[in-house]
C-alpha cells in the first residue's frame, strides 16, 4: 500500500463516508490539532521516565485516535466507529484524583516548566486547550459529540497534574508566578 494517494493534491480531503471538504475546514482543523496533540504526547513519552505516567499517556494516545475519528465522522454519518464517551472522561477524572492526593495543595499559580518531561506535559496542556477551543467553535457550527469537549477539558487538567507530579517525583521545585 502506498502512503500517498494524490487525492488531496487540490486541497481537499474526505470524511468517513467519502464527503470531500477543504483541508482548511474547521472540522479538519479540530481533528488535525488533536493529531498534533497526540504527537506532542509521543514526545512527552520519549522524555518521561516514570512508568505510571507512560501508561497513562499511552491510554490517552489511544483515546485521541478515537477522538480524531469521532471528529472526522459528523454526528449524522453512518460511522460505526467508537466515539469518546463518559467512561473515558471518568477514567481521566480517576487519574486526576489519584495524582492530586500525591501532590502538595496548590496555593499559587505556577509557571509552566520544571524538568524536561514536566515542561513537555505543560506544552501538551496548551495544545490540548487549543484543540478544545477549536472543538467548541466547531460545536457552534455543527453537531458533534459533546463528550469530546468535556474530554479535552478534563485532559488538559490531567496534563497539569501530571506535570506537577513528574516534577515532584524528580524533586524539581515548582516556580511560583511572581506578578509584578
Amino acid at each position: 500500500m502506498k502512503i500517498y494517494t494524490k487525492t488531496g493534491d487540490k486541497g481537499e480531503t474526505s470524511f468517513f463516508g467519502g464527503k470531500r471538504v477543504p483541508k482548511d475546514s474547521l472540522r479538519i482543523e479540530a481533528y488535525g490539532t488533536v493529531d498534533e496533540l497526540n504527537s506532542v504526547i509521543g514526545v512527552c513519552r520519549s522524555v518521561n521516565t516514570v512508568n505510571e505516567v507512560d501508561v497513562i499517556l499511552g491510554e490517552i494516545q489511544n483515546d485521541l485516535f478515537t477522538l480524531g475519528a469521532d471528529l472526522a465522522a459528523p454526528q449524522s454519518s453512518e460511522n460505526k466507529n467508537k466515539r469518546i464517551q463518559s467512561s473515558d472522561i471518568s477514567r481521566l477524572e480517576h487519574h486526576i484524583d489519584k495524582i492530586e492526593l500525591l501532590l502538595e495543595p496548590l496555593r499559587n499559580f505556577i509557571l509552566p516548566g520544571g524538568n524536561r518531561a514536566a515542561a513537555m506535559l505543560h506544552l501538551a496542556r496548551t495544545v490540548c486547550r487549543r484543540a478544545e477551543r477549536l472543538v467548541v467553535k466547531l460545536a457552534h457550527e455543527e453537531s458533534i459529540n459533546e463528550s469530546s469537549i468535556v474530554y479535552l477539558n478534563r485532559l488538559s487538567d490531567l496534563f497539569f497534574v501530571l506535570g506537577r507530579w513528574v516534577n515532584t517525583l524528580s524533586n524539581t521545585p515548582e516556580i511560583k508566578w511572581n506578578p509584578r
